[in-house]
C-alpha cells in the first residue's frame, strides 16, 4: 500500500531529484522514499530528544538514577 504525501521544496531540490531520476530511469518518489527511509530514523531521534530533553529542563519530566532502574528490575 502506498500514500501520497505533497509537500514544498526548494526548487534547486527538486530539480536535482527529477534530474537523477531522469538519468536514472526512476520515478523522482523511488528517491523521496529512499531519502525518507535513510533519514526518517535519525530526525526522529533528533528532535524528540531534544522536546524530551526540554522537558526534562523544565521539571515536566521525571528522571531516575541508572543503579534504581537497574536495582527494580532486579539487575
Amino acid at each position: 500500500m502506498t500514500a501520497t504525501a505533497t509537500f514544498r521544496t526548494k526548487p534547486e531540490l527538486k530539480s536535482r531529484i527529477d534530474f537523477l531520476a531522469k538519468e536514472t530511469h526512476r520515478p523522482a518518489s523511488f528517491y523521496y522514499n529512499l531519502l525518507l527511509e535513510d533519514y526518517l530514523d535519525d530526525l526522529e531521534d533528533i528532535y524528540l530528544s531534544e522536546q524530551f530533553l526540554t522537558e526534562i529542563r523544565s521539571g515536566r519530566q521525571k528522571t531516575h538514577a541508572a543503579d534504581e532502574v537497574f536495582a527494580e528490575a532486579g539487575l
